[in-house]
């Protein structure tokens, strides 16, 4: 079993405790790389929450994402904004919303990760 990083705990709470989603970051997890900015989870969950609220489908489980959050310490990244790189194209364009567990992220860095069509 691998040990938790410390740091990236750190920076999680530090984005849980000031309510901030200005923080990029690009991680590797099961071999995916995810690039995006955090976001607090309570805001994280409020956002899904209301994205499947307007679904006609989905939204029986607006109220799933509603409730909860704020673990001590912080046991996932919450990215808005984001996108899986694959090649040349971030997936989606637009950026979704991913939950990342900390204990699961192999590597990462500061900023999110953009690509320029030359």
């Amino acid at each position: 079993m691998s040990k938790t990083d410390e740091l990236l705990v750190e920076v999680a709470r530090l984005i849980e405790s000031g309510q901030s989603n200005q923080m990029s970051l690009t991680v590797v997890t099961g071999g995916a790389v995810i690039t995006g900015r955090l976001a607090p989870e309570a805001v994280w969950r409020q956002r899904v929450s209301e994205v499947l609220a307007d679904s006609e489908r989905l939204a029986e489980f607006s109220a799933a994402f509603a409730a909860g959050g704020g673990h001590e310490p912080p046991t996932h990244l919450h990215f808005h904004m984001a996108r899986i790189l694959q090649g040349m194209v971030g997936i989606p364009e637009t950026g979704g919303m991913y939950r990342v567990s900390i204990a699961d992220i192999s590597a990462w860095t500061m900023g999110d990760v953009t690509y320029f069509d030359h």
